[in-house]
């Protein structure tokens, strides 16, 4: 082990102050002189630390499931009566399904009905929140099997239970996904069974804020939130969520993704999409809700 002399470790104490002002004025320049130094800086960042984020969040997951394990031994003969009964009725549904798939069968050929291509898509599992520029936004690994990451670039991002956000950066083994709850988040959005246009604006609240709707087609409670075609950057009819008004009689839209526990992300590389359409960032408040472009009569 090296020792250093007392002068010398007080001249390094002196000098490690106006070393890290060179080296942050220096980012800075470049960051001028180049803009996309700070994004691509961004990226290889993420591509860094995403496997360190994930080995951290292993164990600790590891650990949750095995304490749901056990509380899970205490119920199993309950568990397995509702699993008969539901198996039951899954089986009556399922012939009333595969009745109504013909039935839907015969209808498209008789409209010479041309189904729209499927969609590409990648599953990645999350494995931070990150903060930064945008307020709520995760990274998502990216499998080395997906081919070009940049094809995510734009990319719908959906859990299990509806829309989650978009990828906005694109790294070569992760990818960051804007949540629909950022403050720079905006999507159109259909409502109701009538369709009726409106914005979803994120405010970085869990509940995104309805903007832009028909004065004389107010939201209505409980209406389901569905994605519009409107300027081409997601798909139609993607679920979102449901209409509520807050205390300041409000409309907004409580998801339908549960983005407080995302776990695992599908990436849907649609051909619509439009991978220049990245979110200019904003400055970020604390947590203040939009307001709504009309009021409920």
């Amino acid at each position: 082990m090296i020792r250093l002399s007392v002068p010398l470790r007080q001249a390094l104490s002196r000098l490690t102050l106006p070393v890290m002002m060179v080296f942050s004025l220096g980012c800075v320049l470049i960051g001028r002189a180049d803009q996309n130094f700070s994004s691509h800086l961004s990226a290889a960042l993420d591509d860094i630390l995403a496997p360190a984020y994930m080995l951290v969040s292993g164990p600790i997951r590891a650990a949750e499931h095995g304490t749901g394990e056990i509380g899970r031994l205490f119920s199993l003969s309950e568990e397995n009566a509702q699993l008969r009964a539901q198996n039951a009725k899954l089986l009556q549904w399922r012939e009333v399904a595969m009745a109504l798939e013909a039935q839907n069968n015969e209808l498209k050929a008789s409209l010479h009905y041309m189904p729209s291509p499927a969609p590409e898509f990648s599953t990645g599992e999350v494995v931070a929140d990150l903060g930064g520029v945008y307020a709520r936004s995760v990274l998502v690994m990216v499998p080395p099997t997906h081919g070009n990451p940049q094809d995510l670039m734009g990319a719908v991002a959906l859990d299990g239970r509806g829309l989650a956000g978009r990828v906005v950066d694109v790294g070569s083994r992760s990818a960051r996904v804007l949540l629909i709850t950022d403050i720079n988040s905006r999507v159109p959005v259909a409502i109701g069974a009538k369709g009726s246009p409106a914005l979803m604006a994120g405010n970085n609240s869990p509940d995104p804020s309805l903007l832009y709707w028909s004065p004389s087609q107010p939201p209505a409670e409980g209406a389901i939130v569905l994605t519009s075609a409107e300027g081409g950057a997601f798909p139609p009819g993607l679920p979102v969520g449901v209409v509520h008004y807050n205390r300041q009689n409000q409309p907004v839209v409580l998801p339908l993704a549960d983005l407080d526990r995302l776990r695992l992300l599908r990436l849907f590389s649609y051909p619509h999409n439009l991978p220049n359409l990245t979110p200019i960032p904003q400055t970020r408040p604390e947590a203040a809700p939009a307001k709504a472009h009309s009021r409920k009569p």
